[in-house]
C-alpha cells in the first residue's frame, strides 16, 4: 500500500515555461543575443539552471559568461518567479485529496532549493510535507540520492511511494531509487519519451493518481 507521493514541480505541479523563457531570453538580451521559443526552452530545461543557460547560450560560450549570464537569470526569476507560471488542471484538487487520504506529499526537484519553496509556499500552501530542490552537494536527479533523502524525511520506503514526473530524468530516478515511475503527459516531454524512460505508467488526468491508489489498497 502507498503512503507517499514524490512529485516533481516543473512541468508536473507547475507550468514554469513561460517564467523560465523569460529569465532565460533576459539573459541572452543583456548580451545582444537572439531570444529563444518556447518549444526551446521546452527542451533545455529539467536538468537544472546552469544546463538551461548553457544549452541557450552559443556553443563554446566561455563559462566565466556562462556563470555570468546564470547570475543574470537568477536575478530576474527571482523577480518575476511567478509572473506567468500557474498549476497545472487539476493539481490543487489532487494536493487537497491526497491530504484527506492522509498521503504523505513530497516536491523533488533540480530547480533551486530557494525557489522550489518559494513556488510551493505560493501556490500550494500546507499542502505539502517535504519540498527539495537543488542543493550544493547533493547530486541532481536522476542520482536517487535527493530521492532517497526526502523518503528518510517521509520516513517511508521505497515500496510505499509513487514518484510522479513528467520527463525522461523523472523516471530515471523513479527506477533508480526503485520506486513506482507514473508518467504525466501534461508537462514537458513526450509519452515517447516517458515510456523509453522507464515509466510503469502513463497518467493524462492528475486524478488518475487517485485511481492508482485506489487499485493499490
Amino acid at each position: 500500500m502507498k503512503h507517499a507521493v514524490i512529485f516533481d514541480l516543473d512541468g508536473t505541479l507547475l507550468n514554469t515555461l513561460g517564467d523560465l523563457r523569460a529569465a532565460t531570453n533576459h539573459a541572452l538580451e543583456v548580451r545582444g543575443l537572439p531570444p529563444h521559443s518556447m518549444e526551446e526552452i521546452r527542451q533545455f530545461i529539467g536538468n537544472g539552471i546552469r544546463l538551461l543557460i548553457c544549452r541557450a547560450m552559443p556553443e563554446g560560450t566561455p563559462e566565466a559568461e556562462i556563470d555570468a549570464a546564470l547570475d543574470d537569470f537568477k536575478a530576474y526569476y527571482a523577480a518575476h518567479i511567478h509572473d506567468r507560471t500557474v498549476p497545472y488542471d487539476g493539481i490543487p484538487q489532487l494536493l487537497t485529496a491526497l491530504r484527506k487520504r492522509g498521503i504523505k506529499v513530497a516536491v523533488l526537484s533540480n530547480k533551486i532549493d530557494s525557489a522550489s519553496q518559494q513556488l510551493i509556499e505560493y501556490f500550494f500552501p500546507g499542502k505539502t510535507d517535504v519540498v527539495f530542490g537543488e542543493h550544493v552537494g547533493v547530486p541532481r536527479k536522476p542520482d536517487p540520492t535527493s530521492c532517497r533523502m526526502v523518503m528518510q524525511q517521509l520516513g517511508v520506503q521505497p515500496e510505499q511511494v509513487l514518484y510522479v514526473g513528467d520527463s525522461g530524468t523523472d523516471m530515471q530516478t523513479a527506477k533508480n531509487a526503485g520506486l513506482y515511475a507514473v508518467g504525466v503527459t501534461w508537462g514537458f516531454r513526450s509519452k515517447e519519451v516517458l515510456l523509453e524512460n522507464g515509466a510503469d505508467v502513463l497518467v493524462h488526468r492528475p486524478e488518475q493518481i487517485l485511481q492508482i491508489l485506489d487499485s493499490d489498497e
